[in-house]
């Protein structure tokens, strides 16, 4: 079963609910038009309205594709709109679709939301009902009522996606070696499919305020270059994050090469320095194997070895310490060196 609601919007009062489709669309043959909101409709009901409004059966099918861009056909009699709506929330961003039919005598709504998503669609009627004054122009007035809260509502995804790509870049800057780079593709991913959107509601709002649909009022067009002028705005912003997305995955990547250089360098110091005491200790090593192999006594005599070996561990000392600073003096030397060269 579907989940709907069918509404008659006369000259005078409210909107009167009614309890079907055909009730709604035979009313409004005495009195004002028709208003088909669909929450969660079936193929079978949404076939029925081909007979009853002269829909295209192609557009309807176009309703039950969760893949089509935003877009607008042009038939004879009615238009066919397709827009999407956006909300984020838990870092997630979900893209939903509405898809319009306008006609002289009616509107049709069919909303493709999950249930998480109901108080969104339920704001379009409370929406509706506060603007009814409005709506009751026609129904050019009522979708221009509905696209209006469809795209106030991106401005709310948007400004929640750019609080946390602000705290992301808090992130990134605070702590660079524990951040995580999916962060900055996921939110690549999600400004390029807004981008996408944007891109293609942008140009079907153009197409409407130059008037290219006689179904639409020319009274209407005023408001509708409202909502143009908030789509122009949202698709520059969405682009400026793009850039800021790029900025910040460039800044990530300068930060950690800078970390890999220290590190690069830190091992450089300690291995510079280990190849100092390793060579002071070279030739301390070979004495010490001479020394080990032959015994001092035998070279010195077996008398004398108490002068003997103070006297050997008295050169390694001296020959430790020479050692030590020629190999510093010519480490000191080469920067000056390499400075020379330069010029």
């Amino acid at each position: 079963m579907s989940d709907a609601s069918f509404y008659l919007i006369g000259r005078n009062g409210p909107a009167k609910r009614l309890a079907s489709a055909m009730e709604a669309v035979t009313a409004s043959d005495v009195d004002g038009f028709a208003w088909l909101h669909y929450r969660e409709a079936s193929r079978d009901e949404l076939g029925k309205l081909v007979g009853l409004l002269g829909l295209h059966a192609l557009s309807i099918e176009d309703c039950f594709d969760d893949h089509q861009i935003p877009k607008i056909d042009d038939f004879p009699d009615t238009i066919f709109i397709l827009f999407n709506t956006f909300q984020y929330s838990h870092s997630v961003l979900d893209v939903g679709e509405i898809n319009l039919f306008l006609g002289q005598r009616f509107l049709v709504s069919i909303s493709h939301l999950d249930s998480r998503h109901r108080s969104y669609l339920d704001g379009v009627e409370k929406m509706v009902q506060r603007g009814i004054e409005e709506a009751r122009k026609g129904p050019s007035h009522l979708m221009h009522l509905i696209l209006d809260h469809v795209v106030d509502q991106k401005f709310v995804a948007i400004e929640a996606l750019e609080d946390e790509l602000d705290g992301v870049e808090g992130a990134l800057i605070a702590d660079p070696a524990s951040f995580k780079p999916a962060e900055l593709i996921r939110f690549r991913r999600y400004l390029l499919r807004l981008r996408k959107s944007l891109f293609h509601e942008r140009e079907i709002l153009s197409k409407i305020c130059r008037g290219d649909f006689p179904v639409i009022s020319e009274k209407a067009l005023y408001h509708y270059r409202d909502i143009y002028d908030h789509l122009v705005r949202f698709y520059e912003v969405t682009e400026s994050y793009r850039d800021i997305v790029t900025s910040l995955m460039e800044m990530y990547l300068s930060m950690l090469n800078n970390q890999m250089a220290k590190a690069a360098n830190d091992t450089n110091a300690t291995v510079r320095r280990l190849t100092l005491i390793t060579t002071i200790f070279m030739p301390l090593t070979l004495l010490a194997g001479i020394g080990g192999m032959s015994e001092w006594t035998m070279i010195t005599g077996p008398d004398n070895w108490r002068v003997s070996y103070p006297a050997f561990m008295l050169a390694m000392v001296v020959i430790g310490f020479a050692s030590y600073y020629v190999l510093s003096h010519l480490d000191r030397n080469r920067p000056t060196a390499r400075r020379h060269r330069s010029r």
